[in-house]
């Protein structure tokens, strides 16, 4: 059975159950004279996000939109198997994402590459096409009408240059995808999402300092539900950013291998989970998410190039 949530007036949050697991990654079906559903999830939750819908009284003909805020898998690799089932949805991203969904060879060759090919079709599940009259590109400063209500979009590169925040009219929360890392509530640890291969960590800063500065009363994570201590959950964001790549640059200079450099990473950010009461399991989830290894691969990219 799969678990809505309220998240915020008039914004339900549907668990969308990667890979089985509860509480990892969150959709949202925002309630508007157009009803719209923010993330996807992959193609792998696809029957957990259409039992949701159906729970919250959207069926196939009722869904608008459909609104990502970037192309990676865990958040819009479900939208081309997806958008068949609700053929009246806009399916909407950043510019920079929408040849990607209209064609995701290239975006699945790079998940291969981070993932591997068997794990990559265990987590998410096959990729298609979402169908170029369905698209719609947005950029910074542009508005998505729901109706009775709108999206703001906010640009916030850093884990992806295609990344956009979202803002809703009525109640001012963000949907901030991983602008901000992966945060699991019932653990109250942040972890940051540094994948390669466009991880920047300027940009990342900047993008968090935008969101705090527009002070919204929550922010929605994508993994996994709403957060009211925006100016606390922001803070810690840019500390993590900026310790981890601390760390992973030092221990660059003594080693270039991967494996090392991961090892530093578990090492020297291990103080991080102690407050958790079941550690093992705590790891397992997120890793699941935005592993040691993903995000050494993505800050080890960024020093190479900043360097370069």
């Amino acid at each position: 059975m799969t678990t809505t949530f309220e998240a915020a007036p008039g914004i339900h949050g549907i668990d969308s159950m990667m890979c089985g697991r509860e509480q990892v990654t969150s959709c949202y079906l925002i309630e508007a004279e157009q009803p719209t559903l923010v993330e996807t999830g992959p193609s792998t939750s696809l029957e957990a996000v259409r039992e949701g819908l159906d729970a919250l009284g959207v069926g196939p003909g009722d869904l608008a939109h459909i609104v990502v805020t970037h192309i990676h898998l865990d958040h819009a690799g479900g939208a081309g198997s997806l958008a068949p089932h609700y053929p009246g949805a806009t399916v909407w991203v950043h510019e920079r994402g929408a040849p990607h969904l209209a064609d995701p060879t290239k975006l699945v060759s790079s998940a291969v590459r981070v993932y591997g090919e068997a794990k990559l079709n265990e987590m998410f599940g096959p990729v298609e096409p979402v169908a170029g009259g369905r698209l719609k590109s947005v950029a910074d400063g542009d508005t998505i009408q729901l109706g009775n209500r709108r999206l703001d979009v906010l640009y916030t590169p850093g884990h992806a240059s295609h990344h956009v925040a979202l803002a809703d009219s009525d109640t001012g929360v963000l949907f901030v995808g991983d602008a901000l890392g992966v945060f699991l509530p019932d653990v109250g640890v942040l972890r940051p999402a540094s994948p390669p291969p466009e991880f920047d960590l300027e940009m990342a800063v900047r993008s968090i300092e935008l969101i705090a500065g527009r002070e919204p009363p929550a922010v929605l994570f994508s993994h996994f539900g709403p957060n009211p201590e925006v100016a606390k959950i922001c803070r810690v964001a840019v500390e993590r950013l900026r310790r981890w790549t601390g760390v992973v640059e030092a221990a660059l200079r003594t080693s270039d291998q991967l494996p090392d450099v991961v090892s530093a990473l578990r090492r020297e950010t291990s103080d991080e989970l102690e407050a958790s009461e079941d550690t093992a399991a705590t790891q397992d989830r997120y890793e699941l998410l935005s592993s040691y290894e993903m995000n050494a691969m993505g800050m080890m990219r960024y020093i190479q190039k900043r360097s370069a």
